[in-house]
């Protein structure tokens, strides 16, 4: 009897110990183990946005290589060692800006100082880029918490699996509609471009050279490719020239990014692609005339992108330091 007795315990035990480690994400997450999460979080990006204003565009774009190729794990986060070649290290995200990582780090140092060991690297890139976004007049969307940190980052599983900025559009619809994500989503989600900047090594095949005449891709409005052939002249020695991605209104979070494509003011052979291409055409024509429209559906996407493949319980882990598997 009593032999039994210990092993229901046990069975008990076991199972509630497996229970515990099968979470779902929730909004309150850290109410009883970190209360002071959410109020650290906004302070850090805060600060961080008022001293670097590209913060917010670059945060974006980091959560964004984080969530699309594997689900938003925090993987992008880790930096390579001898024996592996970790994502960020990954051609498409050698550029991602140190800004985004930094407000990241300050983050981490600061929840691990008011509650060790509680709070996923995934977790905090996800809501500082929500309240960068709604900082720079974004839409406020829900981004619910739990997170996991993953354990696996390489650079192997990157091509192919987020969108080049020569990306024919075909290939960017796959990339989202194989991933759960209709044509509507994924040109909400491309109306980030709205605030953040490219480099002119990312577009000079299109200003430069492209036919005998014009010199430059007759997708551009005139005047505005022969401006991008002034700001970006020299860019083959500076590889750090660049253009905002809406010159119009480059730091506020609205919906002119849309409004420009129609009249050749886009940046990248991507935007002008959107467009083109008569799958996306209608929801950037939409996008242009509705601003409330596109912010509710990017508010939308992004919640949507927000819990793609995140990993729970023990399925990772909360990590020490944000660059490094513990």
């Amino acid at each position: 009897m009593e032999i039994l007795k210990v092993c229901f315990i046990l069975i008990s035990t076991a199972s509630f110990l497996w229970l515990s480690e099968s979470v779902t994400l929730t909004s309150d997450y850290y109410q009883k183990s970190c209360p002071e999460f959410r109020q650290i979080i906004q302070q850090t990006v805060t600060n961080k946005q008022i001293t670097s204003p590209s913060t917010a565009a670059g945060t974006l774009r980091l959560f964004l290589h984080d969530c699309l190729p594997n689900g938003c794990d925090g993987s992008v986060l880790i930096t390579s060692t001898p024996f592996n070649k970790a994502e960020r290290d990954a051609d498409i995200n050698l550029s991602l800006p140190g800004d985004a990582f930094d407000v990241v780090v300050r983050a981490k140092t600061a929840l691990e100082l008011a509650c060790p060991d509680t709070v996923s690297c995934a977790d905090i890139l996800a809501v500082a880029t929500r309240d960068l976004v709604t900082m720079v007049g974004g839409p406020y969307y829900n981004v619910l918490l739990g997170r996991r940190d993953g354990r696996v980052s390489e650079a192997s599983t990157i091509p192919n699996a987020l969108p080049l900025a020569t990306s024919p559009m075909s290939e960017i619809i796959d990339i989202f509609t194989s991933r759960g994500f209709t044509v509507q989503e994924m040109v909400a989600l491309s109306g980030a471009h709205t605030i953040g900047f490219s480099h002119c090594k990312e577009f000079s095949a299109q200003i430069y050279n492209y036919s005998k005449s014009p010199p430059y891709d007759s997708q551009y409005n005139p005047r505005f490719a022969q401006g991008l052939q002034k700001a970006c002249s020299g860019f083959e020695n500076n590889p750090t020239l660049s253009v905002f991605n809406d010159i119009m209104t480059p730091n506020k979070f609205d919906n002119s990014y849309f409004q420009n494509l129609p009249k050749g003011l886009g940046i990248l052979k991507s935007d002008h692609g959107l467009y083109d291409d008569w799958r996306t055409r209608p929801f950037v024509e939409e996008y242009a005339a509705d601003e409330n429209k596109f912010f509710s559906d990017f508010a939308r996407a992004m919640e949507k992108l927000s819990n793609y493949k995140v990993i729970t319980g023990n399925q990772g882990e909360i990590r020490h330091r944000c660059d490094a598997i513990n």
